[in-house]
């Protein structure tokens, strides 16, 4: 079993530009590019231990699918199809099965190599995928009980500035200064408006409110979010069991008011809102669909929701 300073349970292995070599050998020359200008792109998957035992990753060709739609929104040519990264994380899995009791979350990342430096730089790619143990990101009391949020003083950028449909690396420093206000201020997680001052998404996560006569709502993809892939999980969870989400813009003041506020991603996986500006969402506790939508999606992962089978990739 390795583990890395802070205890964290991870892979023994690095897949890297290829080939498979130990942890401590999956480094980068300091002059990488993208360290220096935020050119890579990147994707957060996770594999659970399903009901019957095995690994099995979530999603996984859709996520593989958005890392090369970030890649070529930056103009990065990756050196590997997605069939190759497909197999790369199955295989840095395979390697590593019995590590993961628990389940794995996986790395990919793609992003502009050393050579020349400047902005007009063009360097190979490199492309490497990592895998450790994470829990839940916002914490298993927040996922148990919701957490407390704060409304950030950083706004999310312009869809002409940010672009949405990529998952880019340099692009979270706008989430991190956020998150980073939040916590600082004794929050769990920020929310980000948009320049216009509509809810956009939190730091790492896409956001849904359900209102005082029971409405779903998310933002549209036509605001500045990261087009979700749980996002879109839960989307169909919800319009399979009859329930009607409007995809609409609303106002932070429309949180404040409303029954129930649930976030949604991949290493936070669904978890609920308590409080908003230290303003208590509806009961203060985890509402009736939020509850709904975790029960489904986390009996989903682990391979006991027949009708979603699809989404699962057994190691």
């Amino acid at each position: 079993m390795s583990s890395t300073s802070t205890s964290v349970l991870r892979a023994d292995q690095i897949w890297l530009d290829g080939q498979l070599v130990k942890w401590d050998e999956g480094q980068v020359h300091v002059m990488t590019h993208a360290l220096h200008y935020g050119l890579g792109v990147f994707e957060g998957i996770r594999a659970y231990r399903t009901h019957d035992g095995r690994l099995a990753v979530f999603r996984l060709r859709e996520h593989i699918q958005r890392l090369f739609d970030s890649a070529h929104i930056c103009m990065l040519k990756m050196p590997f199809t997605e069939d190759q990264l497909v197999d790369a994380c199955l295989d840095l899995l395979r390697k590593q099965k019995d590590l993961f009791a628990n389940g794995a979350y996986l790395r990919p990342v793609a992003f502009m190599g050393d050579g020349a430096m400047g902005l007009g730089a063009v360097n190979p790619t490199r492309v490497a995928v990592t895998a450790w143990d994470w829990g839940a990101y916002l914490g298993d009391k927040g996922v148990r009980e919701g957490i407390r949020a704060k409304v950030s003083s950083f706004t999310r950028m312009h869809v002409n500035v940010n672009m949405v449909r990529g998952k880019i690396s340099g692009q979270y420093v706008n989430s991190i200064l956020a998150k980073r206000e939040a916590v600082l201020a004794g929050y769990d997680e920020a929310i980000l408006l948009d320049i216009s001052g509509f809810v956009a998404e939190a730091s790492g996560e896409n956001i849904f409110m359900v209102n005082k006569k029971g409405v779903i709502k998310t933002p549209p993809l036509s605001s500045p979010i990261l087009d979700g892939i749980t996002r879109d999980t839960v989307l169909k969870m919800l319009r399979d069991s009859g329930r009607v989400v409007d995809e609409v813009t609303f106002t932070r003041d429309a949180l404040y008011i409303c029954n129930e506020i649930f976030l949604t991603g991949t290493a936070a996986e669904i978890t609920p809102v308590r409080e908003v500006d230290n303003r208590s969402v509806g009961a203060g506790k985890p509402g009736p669909i939020g509850t709904f939508v975790q029960e489904t999606y986390f009996r989903t992962v682990r391979g006991m929701e027949p009708r979603y089978a699809e989404w699962l990739t057994y190691v």
